[in-house]
């Protein structure tokens, strides 16, 4: 069964942002993809009732306002949100935010990769596991 729930990205850089969306698109996923700059803005998002739950959470760990860290203490603490699987998908090489970010949960860690190929089989692998929904190669 294929899912029609929302991809939430939680990403303050566009340009970032533009990149997973025209991997997204590459990979023939057909989720709707919901932006938020910061955390404190996808929190609000989550917990507006009129809005789909996604079916993961991208995020980033270095934004303004509410970081990466606080949004994942903050959904893994909600009843209601803490079972939205979250995959990390950053530049940050600190040792202690891969730590704390596992220890709160997140279904994956990837880095960010300045190499457009190498970051769409990063978001090959998210599609894979997660099974997205898809348009067939070609329209099959």
């Amino acid at each position: 069964m294929q899912s029609t729930k929302p991809i939430l990205l939680v990403e303050d850089d566009n340009v970032d942002a533009m990149t997973v969306k025209r991997a997204l698109h590459d990979l023939n996923v057909t989720n709707q993809l919901v932006h938020r700059l910061n955390g404190l803005d996808a929190l609000e998002y989550l917990k507006d009732k009129s809005n789909g739950k996604p079916c993961i959470i991208i995020l980033d760990l270095n934004m303004p306002k509410m970081s990466g860290i606080e949004f994942l203490k903050e959904t893994k603490a909600d009843e209601q949100l803490k079972k939205i699987p979250v995959v990390v998908l950053t530049t940050s090489k600190n040792e202690n935010e891969k730590i704390e970010s596992f220890s709160l949960s997140v279904a994956g860690y990837m880095s960010k990769s300045v190499d457009y190929k190498e970051f769409l089989e990063t978001i090959k692998a998210i599609n894979m596991y997660w099974t997205l929904s898809r348009v067939p190669p070609n329209g099959e």
